[in-house]
């Protein structure tokens, strides 16, 4: 190993300078990164270790860091160190070496089998990377090689270890090489040899998945492998028997997420239409779930329905050409599209009863192109039997747009109220579309609905079914002349007998019939010609920006369509170059610009606020919607990720950068004002919501902005906008360092608060716990730090269990739901829970019992649930313990119901939706309503 280590490291000598890079001050380096408190020693220290990262001595201290002494944090840099060196740098490895490091790797990734698992995946991405390069000439069978050293029997490492570390080597082999730097011609080279050795990775994924002795962790794990592989475009029919195995992990609750995650990318990958005989098999397999759907539609299980939608999309989507072409299946094809119209209705309001509905409208779209584009005789044979599932479908799309109660919408945040406005956008869109199907007869049928409703003496009418009817008018006109409409005429007879008692009806009854006074239509009206039609406006551009800058300047529109008019030039300026961009934001902006750099140097006082807050808000509604990066499928997680703008800086960023000393001078001022801080905040957060990843160079400035303001003063909008900071950098290695000292000194700012009494800042207490729960789910190396005391974190979150306020509350249960199944894997966080778990387990029966809302009961069955699937051992001896006193959690219990009670919860580890069941239950007990008219819509 020495000499290996001297060759490896004399090649490329010059690749650094001969810096000091040494195993001891590495880990100085790394203790500096990770606990001292002073930003600038973080970021040197950061520059220090990616400058030692890819030097030569890299060779020499990553197997040294690698030692069973380190701690997890020098070992993963060890880990990382090596995937550079290996992924970057492979021209320099001598070819006489490449199997003693091939050897190292496997020996490595023996050892933490059982050890800890970022490194463990860390080192799996390093021999992916390894194999990558040496495939197919050098490592002909790497695949074949890997599955047959895991598998052999006198490994130190139990059976189970090795076949964990095995599947995750799998896993991470094609994610590797979605996103290698390998040249293209030696991209196509391993793409066929990966392909093959699918031969070799198959086979075994199916022993594993149908064994009926391998553990949940270890199917969990094969489903994710599969879900990786298949992204390679391998032949769908080579995928049957997994993806059928698949189908039948759909039953099984631990599994379901996985399975559908596997099913649906094997259905999209985009070479599986030529396999129309596989295709037709699946059908069958996905019209079987239609009860498994019913049934959770019915218990009110959001997750799984979404799950089964999502599969019955993926297949109709992506292949309904291939399938309407066998038009000797037309029958379950047709019951398939019924099956897709039951999830575009599925019962409850989006996006609070439901999530499922949205992801269906594209679907509608492409079926529609696909019959429309066939030859005129098997179109005629289609639209007889489509059309009246079209015009079912306008009739599902109508009431699924109806506004709530009046009473139920009042209850409703205002994020919710903003999403349920963009899903009635989107049908809006779809029944713009559809009318290209249906044509006249669709205004027709709308016309004799709103008829028959509003003659009809019966029995009243709601006002959200004619709003519904409304807007579907509405939707309609915008396509087509309605000059030469017979309906039109009809229709304005109609509307004087609508008896308008609410703002929605009467606000889509003026966009009916149109008023030229609204400013609203004017500004809206713009604002989805530049979101729709921003690439053929750039000849345009210029004149837009100046008729609307010298509207904005006039102060013509009140400031929410002000706000509109801002994200509408930014949809616009999104299509220019960025040259042309930067020109037109200097004239834009430099104006406000200008009159912020003098409201700043002026005293505080109520009129120059408004007039701040009014700025802020134009620049970060411009910021909003001004993106000039194109959207890419990210092979590692659900997020969208962006590729790098090619003309050069992002326009955003350049403008940010140039006015945060101004910003930061604002704040100065206006620190203790909540909405000052809120509106920069918005800026920040509105644009790293957009630009996501070429946020970046903004990181470490904002992340020290951050930290002064709220160490000055707290604000919930700061840890808003740390939670997205959070969200979309933390993973990365080079913002790691900023991001976790900001979280740091957030937390210890927030715990001195809770100190002093937190019953004033609910709002801080909500934001705080989100932002735990953001970091536990997407960096949960940020609690390893030795300096965040999480002993008090979680008293704290317990302490906000027994808010009065129901966001907070919630908020506090998603906290601890992300962090119970992290007991195991983070030690302190394991110590914590066995030390003050029954505490949480008290506050949680405490609020069973009667002392919290009952429609948080869902939020407190989850932390039972995670308690009980993580903490076993533990909470069975607590329940038993916590229940024993008399009168505890409610007086109205007998010790048996609460025996009862414990018995059911113990038992059921798998079932969410049953403890959620068993809470609801015990909770009407408790307050003495089990039983009466109280829980009939419960």
């Amino acid at each position: 190993m020495e000499r290996r280590e001297e060759q490896l490291g004399a090649a490329g000598a010059g690749a650094a300078p001969a810096l000091d890079f040494t195993v001891e001050n590495v880990e100085k380096a790394l203790h500096q990164l990770y606990y001292d408190p002073n930003i600038e020693n973080k970021n040197l220290a950061q520059k220090w270790l990616m400058q030692a990262q890819v030097s030569p001595q890299a060779w020499h201290f990553s197997w040294q860091l690698l030692q069973p002494d380190k701690v997890p944090e020098i070992q993963y840099f060890g880990a990382s160190a090596l995937h550079i060196k290996i992924s970057r740098y492979w021209s320099d490895i001598p070819t006489d070496q490449y199997e003693s490091l091939k050897a190292q790797l496997f020996t490595q990734i023996t050892r933490f089998a059982s050890g800890s698992k970022i490194v463990l995946t860390r080192l799996c991405v390093a021999l992916a990377s390894l194999a990558l390069s040496m495939m197919p000439d050098a490592w002909p069978c790497a695949v074949a090689d890997m599955v047959r050293l895991f598998q052999a029997e006198d490994s130190p490492v139990d059976s189970q270890g090795r076949c964990l570390a095995l599947l995750e080597l799998l896993t991470v082999l094609p994610e590797e090489f979605q996103t290698s730097r390998l040249p293209q011609y030696r991209k196509g080279l391993v793409r066929t040899s990966l392909a093959v050795e699918c031969g070799a990775v198959f086979p075994l994924l199916e022993q594993l998945l149908q064994q009926p002795s391998s553990p949940s962790c270890v199917r969990q794990k094969v489903l994710k492998c599969f879900s990786s592989w298949v992204q390679l475009e391998v032949p769908l029919q080579d995928c049957e028997a997994l993806i059928q195995a698949a189908f039948a992990a759909l039953q099984d609750s631990e599994l379901f997420d996985s399975s559908v995650e596997a099913i649906v990318n094997a259905i999209s990958q985009p070479d599986a239409q030529r396999y129309v005989n596989t295709l037709l098999k699946l059908i069958p397999l996905v019209l079987g779930l239609q009860e498994q759907l019913r049934q959770a539609v019915q218990n009110g299980d959001m997750e799984t329905s979404h799950g089964i939608c999502r599969i019955a999309v993926a297949l109709g989507e992506n292949h309904s050409r291939a399938l309407l072409d066998q038009i000797e299946h037309w029958q379950s094809f047709l019951a398939l599209v019924n099956m897709i119209m039951f999830c575009t209705g599925i019962p409850g309001h989006y996006p609070v009863n439901e999530t499922t509905s949205s992801l269906t409208l594209t679907f509608w779209y492409t079926l529609q192109d696909d019959i429309l584009s066939f030859e005129a005789e098997k179109q005629a044979v289609y639209q007889q039997v489509y059309r009246p599932v079209y015009f079912q479908l306008v009739d599902v799309l109508l009431h699924k747009a109806q506004f709530p109660s009046d009473e139920e919408y009042g209850f409703w945040s205002s994020d919710e109220k903003e999403q349920f406005r963009i899903y009635r956008v989107d049908i809006s869109d779809t029944l713009m579309y559809v009318y290209e199907m249906l044509g006249a007869e669709l205004l027709s049928n709308l016309y004799d609905k709103l008829g028959r409703l509003l003659t009809s003496s019966e029995e009243p009418y709601s006002w959200q079914h004619t709003e519904a009817l409304l807007y579907g008018f509405q939707s309609i006109a915008e396509t087509i002349d309605v000059n030469y409409s017979d309906v039109v005429p009809g229709l304005i007879g109609l509307i004087p007998r609508i008896s308008i008692s609410n703002v929605q009806l009467a606000d889509t009854v003026m966009f009916t019939i149109g008023n030229p006074e609204l400013s609203v239509s004017s500004v809206s009206t713009l604002k989805k010609i530049c979101r729709e039609c921003k690439y053929d406006l750039p000849p345009y551009a210029a004149n837009i920006v100046a008729v609307s800058q010298d509207v904005l300047m006039k102060q013509i529109h009140k400031t929410s369509q002000c706000m509109w008019l801002m994200q509408a030039l930014g949809f616009l300026l999104s299509a220019l170059q960025v040259e042309e961009i930067l020109k037109n934001l200097h004239s834009l902006i430099s104006p406000y610009i200008q009159q912020l750099e003098k409201l700043a140097e002026e005293i505080p006082n109520p009129s120059n606020k408004l007039a701040i807050v009014h700025i802020l808000g134009l620049l970060s509604n411009l910021f909003t919607t001004l993106d000039v990066s194109h959207h890419e499928d990210d092979h590692e997680g659900p997020e969208l990720r962006k590729l790098p703008v090619p003309q050069g800086p992002n326009p955003v960023v350049v403008v940010l950068q140039q006015v945060f000393q101004l910003i930061q001078k604002v704040l100065s001022k206006w620190l203790n004002d909540a909405q000052v801080v809120e509106a920069v905040c918005a800026i920040f957060e509105k644009s790293v919501k957009t630009l996501l990843d070429d946020f970046a160079p903004m990181v470490p400035q904002l992340c020290e902005m951050l930290g002064r303001m709220y160490s000055t003063v707290p604000q919930a909008s700061a840890l808003d906008l740390t939670r997205q900071l959070v969200h979309i950098f933390a993973h990365e290695p080079a913002h790691f360092p900023p991001i976790e000292a900001l979280f740091l000194l957030v937390t210890s700012v927030t715990l001195s608060l809770f100190q002093q009494g937190p019953r004033d800042h609910p709002d801080i207490v909500d934001s705080f716990m989100q932002l735990l729960a953001q970091a536990l789910k997407r960096k949960p190396d940020l609690f390893l730090c030795e300096r965040l005391d999480v002993k008090a974190v979680f008293q704290c979150a317990v302490l906000a269990l027994k808010f009065p306020e129901a966001p907070t509350v919630k908020a506090s249960c998603g906290f601890f739901t992300e962090l119970l199944p992290r007991c195991g894997e983070i030690e302190s966080v394991g110590k914590v829970v066995q030390e003050d778990g029954r505490m949480l387990l008290i506050a949680v029966l405490e609020a069973i019992g009667g002392q919290a809302s009952r429609s948080l009961m869902d939020c407190f069955a989850d932390i039972l649930f995670a308690l009980n699937k993580h903490c076993f051992s533990l909470l069975s001896m607590w329940i038993k313990e916590a229940l024993q006193p008399p009168g505890f959690p409610s007086a109205r219990l007998s010790p048996e119901q609460k025996d009862t009670f414990s018995q059911q919860i113990l038992r059921e580890r798998v079932n969410k939706r049953r403890v959620k069941e068993m809470v609801k239950e015990f909770t009407l007990l408790c307050r003495g309503l089990h039983g009466t008219d109280y829980t009939a819509d419960y």
